[in-house]
This record gives structure tokens, C-alpha cells and sequence, in this order.
């Protein structure tokens, strides 16, 4: 018992320690000329879609709620953040290589098949993440198109 006496305030003095240490944001403020909408047709709704349940982790904006001004929740949300925007950026799409983009495309329609995405633990705080079947199957459709064009204009 006196272990944990002198433990706890320990603990509690570092718990206050590093609320005052944040990653930096992921907000960019800027215009995003290699945004997926500037490459590929894409309708609005599927860009609503895609912003509200997406962007938040694969692109340079994030909309942080206020739970993460609380440490180690931060630190956390930043990884998945930094992972996310590694493995696919939509507002980084149009640098990519014609092939790299057919990829990400094909990434993201099976991933929407197999209920990988949006990640659960992301969906269990943000319910307004969580996509009808309806959502999904317009979104794979536009996908499938999309692959189609980029495809055509390959070949031009």
C-alpha cells in the first residue's frame, strides 16, 4: 500500500506534465490543387461522404474535437493521423503516379467490401463516420469509374 502512495502522485505529476506537450495540428489552410476532386470527376455527394467520414485522417485537414486537447489522446489520434495521410492523402492524390492512384483507388473500394474502413476504433467516437451500405455502394461505384477514366486517359 505504501508502494502505491508514493507511485500515484508520481503518476499524477507526469499525467499533468505532458498535457502541456501537443503534436503539431494537421490543418493546412491552404487551396489543395492535388486534391482527389481536381484529378478525378467526382460528384458531391460523394465528396460529403468522403469528408465526413475520411478526411479526418487521409488528408491535410483534420477536424480535431476537444477531447484531444487531453494527453496521451492526442498523441494517439496523431498517429492514426500521420498513418492514415502515409497510406492514402486525398489532398496529395494528384501528385501521385497514374498507377499509384489506380492502386489507391482499388485500395479504397476494398476496403469499403471489406468493412475495413472507417477504422472501428475511429467510429466508436465518431458515429457520423459510419457508412450505410448505401454510402459504400456510391462510393464504389464512383471508384469503379473513376478507375475506368484514369485508365482512358492513360491510354491517350
Amino acid at each position: 500500500m505504501k508502494g502505491i502512495n508514493k507511485i500515484l502522485p508520481g503518476l499524477l505529476v507526469i499525467l499533468v506534465i505532458v498535457q502541456f506537450v501537443h503534436p503539431a495540428h494537421n490543418k493546412s489552410g491552404q487551396d489543395m490543387p492535388n486534391d482527389i476532386s481536381k484529378v478525378v470527376d467526382m460528384p458531391n455527394d460523394v465528396q460529403g461522404i468522403l469528408k465526413k467520414a475520411c478526411y479526418d485522417c487521409h488528408s491535410n485537414n483534420t477536424n480535431y474535437p476537444w477531447y484531444t486537447n487531453v494527453q496521451p489522446v492526442h498523441w494517439y489520434m496523431n498517429y492514426h493521423i500521420q498513418s492514415g495521410k502515409k497510406e492514402l492523402n486525398f489532398n496529395e492524390f494528384g501528385s501521385y503516379k497514374r498507377r499509384r492512384q489506380q492502386s489507391k483507388l482499388r485500395a479504397i473500394e476494398n476496403s469499403l467490401k471489406e468493412n475495413k474502413m472507417p477504422l472501428f476504433s475511429y467510429t466508436l467516437i465518431h458515429k457520423n463516420a459510419i457508412l450505410s451500405d448505401a454510402e459504400k455502394l456510391k462510393i464504389i461505384n464512383w471508384v469503379q469509374n473513376s478507375k475506368d477514366s484514369l485508365t482512358k486517359r492513360n491510354l491517350n
